[in-house]
């Protein structure tokens, strides 16, 4: 099993999950993600986008709302980190979500780890 890693970005306590690893397909697959970041005192959780089912993408399966209400019922942030311009190319209902959850404060999209890094400063 591959160890997820708590990191400080700006002072803000983050926990990083690997590229490898469980396919995140449901609420329930982040349960664990969420008590381990509970656990170890992180108040942001960091999924590289390849880890997410391809389910997730396809906002009429309704498993990214799912996964993001969850994280937001334990306030717990999330950041979905990668490129995931193949799907939102696609779909334009998936880049107005992603367009509003990177408005707020619960959960992110974003490319890289200077991006992410960037959105800490705040």
């Amino acid at each position: 099993m591959t160890m997820t890693t708590l990191r400080k970005i700006h002072d803000v306590p983050v926990l990083l999950c690997p590229p490898e690893g469980e396919p995140i397909a449901g609420e329930r697959d982040v349960l664990d993600l969420i008590g381990n970041a509970s656990y170890q005192g992180a108040e942001w959780v960091v999924v590289p986008a390849g880890r997410f089912d391809e389910s997730f993408f396809r906002l009429r399966t309704r498993v990214a709302g799912d996964i993001v209400q969850k994280f937001a019922n334990y306030r717990m942030g999330l950041v979905v980190l990668g490129d995931i311009s193949p799907h939102t190319v696609e779909s334009s209902a998936l880049r107005d979500f992603v367009r509003e959850c990177n408005r707020g404060r619960q959960t992110w999209f974003v490319t890289d780890d200077e991006e992410l890094t960037e959105r800490f400063k705040g």
